[in-house]
């Protein structure tokens, strides 16, 4: 055997061996693994979990009046008093409200809606009602419908729970005025107007009684 054989040989022994021990220190790796970083490297910070907001916009809210507002609060302060209190619930019952209660007030029918009015409210349509009567003057309407309903203005009283919500309307309608002989002396049965009224609705948050009442008119 030549010395460049033996040569090779024993530089090819020293190898395998050298392979072998590396293989016990630090292992076999198969695919892909991140490098190993010395025990005094400085490690990323760990990442932190997203705050959870409590107490976020409320859309019922928002949805028609605008946030932060003093009507926003006192919307915030009745829901607060009573859970179940939905702002957009309520204002599809005003809308409800504003065409039974104006309906039956130009027919002289308070009987109908005497529950949903607050007692002023209720004298001061039945004086309206009983000064058209003594002059022999009757009114007759066609309610077209609503075009508008808007929120303009609340108030809760946290010590009384008792809450007030400013509503406009905007509707259409066709009405006369006729005399004792059935003539017309104001209106026209043909022509629709647009009349618009602010009014108030009042009640005690938490009431067993779940009905607003009308306890405030304007335009």
């Amino acid at each position: 055997m030549s010395g460049t054989l033996v040569q090779i040989l024993i530089l090819a022994g020293i190898a395998i061996f050298l392979i072998l021990r590396l293989r016990s220190v630090l292992g076999t790796r198969d695919g892909f693994e991140p490098p190993r970083m010395p025990d005094n490297a400085a490690r990323p910070a760990p990442r932190r979990a997203f705050d959870v907001i409590e107490g976020g916009v409320d859309d019922d809210i928002a949805d028609h009046v605008k946030e932060g507002s003093a009507a926003a609060r006192a919307l915030a302060d009745m829901k607060a008093a009573e859970p179940s209190f939905s702002v957009g619930e309520f204002l599809r019952g005003a809308r409800g409200a504003y065409e039974m209660i104006l309906t039956a007030f130009e027919d002289g029918r308070l009987g109908d809606v005497e529950s949903f009015l607050a007692p002023e409210v209720r004298d001061s349509f039945a004086a309206a009602i009983a000064e058209r009567e003594s002059q022999g003057l009757t009114v007759e309407s066609h309610f077209a419908g609503i075009r508008d309903v808007t929120l303009v203005e609340a108030r809760f009283d946290t010590a009384t729970r008792e809450a007030e919500i400013d509503v406009r309307f905007t509707a259409e309608l066709a009405t006369v005025v006729k005399d004792a002989d059935g003539q017309i002396v104001e209106g026209d049965a043909n022509a629709l107007r647009r009349q618009r009224d602010v009014w108030t609705f009042g009640r005690m948050m938490g009431s067993d009684n779940p009905n607003w009442a009308l306890v405030g008119t304007g335009g």
